[in-house]
């Protein structure tokens, strides 16, 4: 896991998407097209705000869809799907492909449907972030390390619900739903690449743990330690509980 540090969230934001473009299109150079995996939340925005202003050939790009909230409509503010959208598919009219998650379909069916096209689909880059909590996608402690399945139903816990009222995501901690359809920690893993985007103070503790601490599933993230192409974006805030910074 390679640590790459800036002094505010905007630059490590900045700097994490110029790496995503990089590996787009040497993914797109290699092989003629690219298939990307996308996360969302606070710790995304300046990313996705500064990569569709790049020089990328979307028209050759596949984006898979990380996680969202079962049950939720996409007019709702905290939908997954309604964020993507707003954030970065609908500012890239030339996208070849979005996988999002469908929230109102059964969910059963809908992660068989979503691990049938990334099984046929090898992922260049996976674009992710750290949950206060530790978590990797939606796989909260402890998360499943075992599973082979591409997309699974996972339960929320109470730190992960309460991160969504904290970012203003929710009014209120009852509102925040219980499950999730997530991407699989090995399913993650599997990608070629792993940028992963985080930044804020809240997020100090857990990334002291992924970098530092045990390879355990009470920390999902820490199994990036594992993973030989891997870079960790953080901002000063976020990186202050490290005792490394290489």
């Amino acid at each position: 896991m390679e640590l790459r540090i800036y002094p505010n969230k905007q630059a490590s934001g900045a700097a994490a998407a110029e790496w995503i473009a990089h590996l787009i299109r040497q993914a797109i150079s290699q092989r003629g097209a690219a298939n990307i995996i996308v996360a969302t939340g606070a710790s995304q925005f300046e990313m996705f705000s500064h990569i569709i202003t790049l020089a990328v050939d979307w028209s050759k790009v596949t984006v898979f869809h990380l996680d969202e909230y079962i049950g939720l409509p996409i007019s709702h503010p905290a939908s997954f799907r309604r964020y993507l959208k707003q954030r970065f598919v609908d500012k890239l009219p030339e996208l070849h492909k979005f996988h999002e998650i469908n929230a109102e379909a059964d969910p059963l069916a809908e992660c068989r449907r979503l691990g049938d096209l990334i099984r046929s689909s090898p992922v260049d880059v996976a674009c992710v972030g750290i949950g206060e909590n530790g978590h990797l996608a939606f796989n909260d402690p402890p998360a499943d390390f075992d599973t082979q399945e591409p997309y699974i139903v996972v339960n929320l816990d109470a730190a992960c619900r309460q991160q969504q009222v904290g970012e203003g995501w929710f009014a209120a901690l009852q509102d925040v739903p219980l499950q999730a359809i997530s991407m699989s920690i090995n399913q993650i893993m599997k990608s070629a690449a792993i940028v992963c985007l985080v930044p804020d103070a809240r997020k100090a503790s857990a990334v002291q743990k992924t970098v530092e601490g045990p390879l355990t599933n009470i920390v999902p993230a820490s199994i990036m330690q594992q993973h030989p192409r891997c870079w960790l974006f953080l901002d000063e805030p976020a990186a202050a509980g490290l005792t490394r910074r290489l």
